[in-house]
């Protein structure tokens, strides 16, 4: 996603959503019911801090030609949060998240791969599933209460 994008973004999904949608910021914590967009043009990482995880952005040289890059922002919370947060790879083009959504499943936390006949494009979610880095394959509407229900099960919020 490029430098401009993403915040139009974030706010068209805020207006849409019942949760709070925005661009991240770094320093950001990590709160119920806010989701962050990864800013366009740089890497966006989890860390934790105490008992809270806060976001890191940072430039750095692209990864599978993307900045930012999901396999740097799901390797950081496979390392940071581990079985406490819940991966999911969507509809894309290419492979980047595959790698990151197996570090995730490594590190204990549940995984989802968007299904072939919901998607636009199969790549980054097939690639994911021939690496095993997914412990299921759904459609995309089952998987806001798929989320819900690995978070209610590892007694995380979401």
């Amino acid at each position: 996603m490029p430098p401009g994008f993403t915040a139009p973004f974030a706010a068209q999904l805020d207006s849409v959503s019942k949760m709070q949608v925005r661009e991240a910021r770094h320093g950001d914590r990590l709160l119920p019911g806010t989701a962050l967009v990864a800013p366009g043009g740089q890497h966006t990482l989890l860390r934790r801090s105490g008992a809270q995880f806060v976001v890191h952005v940072k430039s750095g040289p692209p990864v599978h030609h993307q900045r930012p890059s999901v396999d740097v922002l799901f390797k950081s919370v496979a390392k940071s949060a581990g079985p406490n947060a819940v991966g999911v790879d969507l509809t894309g083009m290419g492979e980047d998240g595959a790698e990151g959504l197996l570090a995730m499943r490594d590190a204990g936390a549940p995984t989802i791969a968007q299904d072939e006949a919901s998607c636009v494009v199969f790549g980054m979610p097939k690639r994911a599933i021939e690496l095993g880095g997914a412990d299921s394959v759904m459609p995309l509407p089952r998987i806001p209460d798929a989320i819900l229900e690995a978070f209610a099960k590892s007694g995380a919020r979401a």
